[in-house]
């Protein structure tokens, strides 16, 4: 187990973040806050870095107007960006932080960036989910 494993699970608890699973021998955790949008949310602590990706959608068809769309948001987003799974088919949404100096309004900070996109774009991932 990673040493930071246990600091970001005392965080989230802090944080009251719902663990919905965890696996202490692969550094994992997979958290949700349905009414922040925040749900099936991955944290691995992967010394130096935490790790956090959630899924958003799969993509369909073609996909130029939406990687477009999706780049132009990336900009205005304040932690992480949106990003595609190693299959090259599901858009996440990723955030990476150093866990050396990591501190509880660190990791609420981009807790907290997902929830105002989830929030303020939920429309619209919807609508590239369907394309």
């Amino acid at each position: 187990m990673d040493p930071y494993y246990s600091k970001v699970r005392d965080y989230l608890l802090d944080l009251n973040i719902s663990i919905v699973r965890e696996l202490p021998e692969e550094d994992l955790l997979v958290v949700e806050n349905e009414e922040a949008g925040i749900k099936n949310l991955v944290l691995i602590c992967t010394d130096p870095i935490l790790i956090m990706e959630q899924p958003l959608f799969e993509l369909k068809g073609n996909n130029d107007s939406v990687f477009k769309e999706l780049l132009k948001k990336n900009r205005e987003i304040v932690h992480g960006a949106f990003a595609l799974d190693d299959s090259g088919k599901k858009v996440i949404f990723r955030d990476t932080l150093q866990l050396e100096n990591l501190d509880l309004n660190e990791l609420d900070g981009s807790l907290k960036s997902l929830e105002f996109l989830m929030s303020e774009y939920s429309d619209q991932l919807v609508a590239f989910s369907k394309n």
